[in-house]
């Protein structure tokens, strides 16, 4: 049962994960590292939150990792992310890595079909261009429509008509829903494919985990003991806390630092 987190006050399980010998932090980035915003590409992580992240990077046996459906192009220009950062980066929902001290890392999995993801584009942007507030985003291994600008009328109908044309074109092809946001992808990987990737790429023995929407209830299913789901804002999850804000994530993660380096002095 998911239940509340309050800043300031101590929390076993929190105190726990900060004991564990190797800890992977696995961030989603919108709505969780960064508030959400209407231009997709305009999202940074919160200065609190960007602190926490440096401080947890710097301390011994310990792993951050951005985790998005993003691109891994697009999730490093929004994480303002370097050649040299110490942060991991798992983009398009776990089928992109990029790891520090040697970048990106192909992920196991079957190529898209050759002029596939041009020919979706090329079908639904004239559908996504013909509704205001509708934006096409294009991905790696598909595309996604963004609908932040638009009112709930248009965007009914703007999905719907782009779950027809993928329905009849790309059948096959992996269907996800956000926060104003429907995704397809040629790629069959979740987030919870990149839990197990950096459970293994940095042998964690515990791993915490923080979203804010229905993709990171993938991830959230898989965690397991000595790891720790936290929920950002409403909505059903597995998760074992929940904050109401990104700004609340900079505290938990503040709280997190404050306990691990003091196990580390």
């Amino acid at each position: 049962m998911t239940r509340p987190w309050t800043p300031g006050t101590a929390d076993d399980d929190l105190q726990a994960l900060a004991a564990t010998p190797r800890l992977v932090v696995a961030l989603d980035f919108d709505g969780t590292a960064s508030p959400l915003v209407a231009d997709p590409m305009a999202a940074r992580a919160l200065p609190e939150v960007a602190v926490q992240v440096e401080r947890l990077a710097a301390l011994p046996d310990t792993v951050v990792a951005y985790v998005s459906g993003r691109s891994m192009h697009d999730l490093r220009v929004i994480t303002e992310h370097t050649d040299d950062s110490p942060i991991a980066l798992a983009g398009s929902h776990g089928a992109q890595y990029w790891f520090p001290g040697e970048g990106d890392v192909d992920a196991p999995g079957e190529e898209t079909e050759e002029g596939a993801r041009e020919e979706l584009w090329a079908a639904a942007k004239p559908i996504i261009e013909r509704y205001e507030g509708a934006e096409f985003e294009p991905k790696t291994f598909g595309m996604g429509v963004h609908t932040r600008r638009a009112d709930r009328e248009t965007e009914q109908r703007v999905f719907a008509e782009i779950d027809a044309l993928v329905a009849e074109r790309f059948p096959h092809w992996r269907r996800r829903s956000g926060h104003r946001v429907l995704e397809f992808s040629s790629r069959t990987e979740g987030k919870d494919a990149a839990m197990a990737a950096l459970r293994d790429r940095f042998d964690a023995t515990g791993i915490l985990f923080a979203g804010d929407d229905v993709t990171d209830e993938d991830a959230m299913r898989v965690l397991g003991e000595g790891d720790l789901g936290v929920r950002v804002g409403p909505g059903e999850s597995v998760a074992t806390l929940r904050v109401d804000t990104p700004q609340q994530i900079a505290e938990l993660l503040e709280a997190l630092a404050d306990e691990r380096a003091s196990r580390r002095q």
